[in-house]
């Protein structure tokens, strides 16, 4: 065999080697997109909000999947459990009298094999309480999986602050 038909072969198999490799990625769920379930996480995002904005925390609690696999990453702090979660947002949200903005900037929703979705935004929510105003603006993290129910919940949320600049 001379060598430009060598060459020749092994960059085909190269090739054809890469385009099985990214086929396969789209095919396993990874690099698929998800168009319905993207709708129907943001749709259960804005039922997030609106339960805030009534302050319906029973509601707020319920997008939540609590118990021993779900977590909590917030402000620096060690990471919590589905009890310390639940407490910190009957107490926190429980206590806002006013939502006065409760915008998701840049907000990005990656579903994987339909059933799993990482949501990332910045927040710039304006929460009223008696007397003070309190400005959030995190990067926020939420790990949602559908349940058998088809219901989306959370089941991982990570907030650390956004720095400006």
């Amino acid at each position: 065999m001379n060598s430009l038909y060598k060459i020749s072969l092994i960059c085909t198999l190269l090739l054809s080697w890469a385009s099985t490799a990214c086929q396969a990625q789209s095919e396993d769920g990874i690099m698929t997109e998800y168009p319905e379930e993207k709708a129907e996480i943001l749709q259960t995002w804005n039922e997030i909000i609106e339960s805030v904005k009534n302050g319906d925390i029973d509601k707020l609690i319920s997008f939540h999947a609590y118990g021993p696999k779900f977590t909590e990453f917030k402000q620096g702090a060690p990471r919590n459990g589905g009890e310390e979660n639940e407490a910190f947002e009957r107490g926190v949200f429980g206590s806002v009298k006013e939502a006065l903005k409760m915008d998701a900037n840049d907000m990005k929703i990656a579903v994987y094999y339909g059933n799993v979705a990482v949501v990332t935004f910045h927040s710039d929510f304006h929460l009223q309480f008696e007397e003070e105003m309190a400005v959030v603006n995190d990067q926020i993290s939420l790990v949602f999986v559908k349940n058998n129910q088809g219901e989306w919940k959370i089941v991982h949320e990570h907030h650390s602050p956004l720095t400006q600049s």
